[in-house]
C-alpha cells in the first residue's frame, strides 16, 4: 500500500507576522502553551451582544426571569462538548476539519464540512457581522449619516476587512490578542449592565403566565436557540492543536468549557433581566436602538467598540477555522487565499442580511435552524473522540489511498454518514420555529425536542454502528 505523506509546515509561529500554515500537521517540537490559554481564547468571542439579544429573546417567548435563568444554566452545560472534542486537535495535530475524517471518511468528509463546516461558519459570520452593522450604523446616525443602506454596508465592510487580517495572521495572534480582548469586553459589557440593572423590572411577571404544553414550548424553543451556541463549535480542535501532546484532556475541556460557558451565562441573564424593562415599542425599534436609549451618551459609543471587538474576535477564529476547511473539503488553496474567499462570502451574506431583516429576527431563526446540522455534528464527535480515548493518527488522517485507516468503504464512514442524516432527519421533525415546525412538533405542541432527540438519535446510532462490521476500519 502507497501511503500518502502527511504535510508537515517547520516554521515557527510569530504574531508579527501571518500563519502560512494550515491543516499542515504540527510536530512534537512546534508544540507550546498550556490549557489555560484557552479560557482567553473562548471568553473573548463569548462576551457578546448577541448573548444580549437572545437572553431578551426569552423574555419575549414569555418566560419569567427565574425560568429564563434555569434554561440559560441549563444550556450552559452543553459547553462541555466543545471542550471535550477539543483534545483532539492536540492529539492529532491538525485541524478539526481533519480530524472528522475519522467519522465520515476521506470523501465523505469532504461533502460534511463543505456542507456543514460552511454553514456553521457562515451563520455566525453573518450574525455577528449584522450585530455590529446595525449597532455600528445607529451609532453613526445619531451622529447624522442616516442613508439606510450604505452606512450599514460601510460599517460591515470596515469590520470585516478587520476581521480577516486577524484571522490571516492566525493563531499566534489570536493567543497573544485574545486576552486583552476578553478583559476589555468584560469592563464594556459590565459597565453596559450596570446601567441596564437599574431599569429592570425585579417584580416582573408575563402578561400571560404560561403553563402546561404552552410552558414547555417556549422554554423548549428558547433551549435550542441557546443550545445552538455551544453546539456550533465544532472548530474547537484548531486552537488547541498547537498544544503539545501531553496536554491532559480534561484540562483542554475544562479550559474551552468554562471560557465560553462563564460569559455566556452571565450575559444572557443580562440579556433577559434588560428586556424585562423594555416596552413592546422598545422591541418593535431594535434591540440595538433600545440598548442605545438606556446608556448615557458616552458609553454608547464604547458599546459599539465592544460589539465590534467582539465581532472580530468570534469571526477572526471563525474565519481561521474555516480557511482550513476550504483546505480540507480538497482546494488547492494556500490558507491566507482560502482565509479571503471566506471573508468575501461571510461579507456577502451579511449585506443580504443588512438590507432583509432585523437583528433580533435573522438571530433567533438562524440559530434555530443551525441546530439541524450543529447538533448531530457535535454529538458524533464527542462519542468518537470518547470511543477512540482521543486517540488519532495524524498521519493516517492525510492518507487518501483505497486501504488507508480512514477510508474505510470506497472513501466513506457510513456509520458517521448514517448517523449525521439520521440525526439531522430528527432534529428537523422536531424543531418549531415561525418558518418550520416538524410532525413531532406539531403533534406535542409546539414543544421543540430537536436537540436532545437529535443528539440521542446521531451520538446513539454512532455509536452503535461502529461496533458493527462498516465500523471495524480505522478503529485504535
Amino acid at each position: 500500500m502507497t501511503t500518502a505523506r502527511a504535510p508537515h509546515d517547520t516554521s515557527p509561529e510569530s504574531a508579527a507576522r501571518p500563519e502560512t500554515r494550515g491543516i499542515e500537521l504540527i510536530g512534537d517540537t512546534e508544540r507550546h502553551g498550556r490549557a489555560r490559554e484557552l479560557f482567553f481564547i473562548w471568553a473573548a468571542p463569548s462576551v457578546s451582544i448577541l448573548n444580549l439579544t437572545i437572553g431578551a429573546t426569552l423574555i419575549l417567548l414569555g418566560l419569567e426571569i427565574w425560568q429564563a435563568v434555569a434554561a440559560i444554566l441549563a444550556a450552559s452545560l452543553l459547553w462541555v462538548f466543545p471542550g471535550v472534542i477539543a483534545a483532539s486537535g492536540p492529539a492529532s495535530g491538525t485541524s478539526g476539519s481533519v480530524v472528522t475524517r475519522a467519522m465520515y471518511g476521506i470523501l465523505g468528509n469532504k461533502l460534511f464540512v463543505a456542507v456543514v463546516g460552511w454553514f456553521i461558519g457562515a451563520v455566525f459570520l453573518s450574525l455577528t457581522w449584522l450585530a455590529s452593522s446595525f449597532m455600528g450604523a445607529d451609532l453613526l446616525r445619531r451622529a447624522g449619516l442616516e442613508d439606510p443602506v450604505w452606512v450599514p454596508i460601510g460599517v460591515t465592510l470596515v469590520v470585516s476587512a478587520v476581521t480577516i487580517i486577524v484571522a490571516i495572521f492566525g493563531h499566534a495572534l489570536i493567543l497573544r490578542l485574545y486576552p486583552i480582548m476578553a478583559i476589555t469586553l468584560f469592563v464594556i459589557f459590565l459597565l453596559v449592565a450596570a446601567f441596564i440593572l437599574p431599569t429592570v423590572d425585579w417584580g416582573y411577571a408575563a402578561p400571560e403566565r404560561l403553563s402546561g404544553t404552552a410552558l414547555w414550548s417556549a422554554v423548549s424553543i428558547g433551549f435550542t436557540i441557546l443550545a445552538s451556541t455551544p453546539l456550533s463549535f465544532i472548530n474547537s480542535p484548531d486552537l488547541a492543536r498547537y498544544l503539545p501532546r501531553s496536554t491532559k484532556p480534561s484540562h483542554i475541556a475544562a479550559a474551552t468549557a468554562l471560557g465560553g460557558a462563564l460569559p455566556f451565562i452571565v450575559f444572557t441573564i443580562v440579556g433577559a433581566l434588560l428586556a424585562t424593562g423594555l416596552s413592546a415599542d422598545a422591541f418593535a425599534m431594535g434591540l440595538d436602538r433600545a440598548l442605545f436609549d438606556l446608556l448615557p451618551l458616552w458609553l454608547g459609543p464604547v458599546l459599539v467598540i465592544g460589539v465590534v471587538v467582539n465581532t472580530i474576535a468570534l469571526n477572526a477564529m471563525t474565519a481561521y477555522s474555516s480557511s482550513m476547511a476550504l483546505q480540507a473539503i480538497g482546494f488547492r488553496l494556500r490558507r491566507i487565499p482560502a482565509a479571503i474567499i471566506v471573508g468575501v462570502v461571510g461579507t456577502a451574506l451579511t449585506i443580504y442580511l443588512v438590507l432583509s431583516s432585523s437583528l433580533l429576527e435573522a438571530a433567533n431563526l438562524m440559530l434555530q435552524f443551525l441546530v439541524i446540522v450543529s447538533a448531530p455534528a457535535m454529538a458524533i464527535f464527542v462519542v468518537d473522540v470518547l470511543l477512540r480515548r482521543c486517540s488519532y493518527d495524524g498521519e493516517q488522517l492525510f492518507d487518501d489511498h483505497p486501504g488507508g485507516r480512514y477510508w474505510y468503504s470506497g472513501g466513506w464512514g457510513l456509520p458517521g454518514i448514517t448517523a449525521l442524516v439520521c440525526g439531522g432527519i430528527a432534529t428537523a421533525v422536531c424543531l418549531a420555529t415561525d418558518v418550520w415546525t416538524g410532525p413531532i412538533a406539531q403533534a406535542t405542541g409546539f414543544v421543540d425536542l430537536s436537540v436532545p432527540v437529535g443528539m440521542i438519535v446521531a451520538g446513539g446510532l454512532y455509536a452503535v454502528l461502529q461496533r458493527t462490521p462498516l465500523g471495524k476500519d480505522g478503529q485504535p
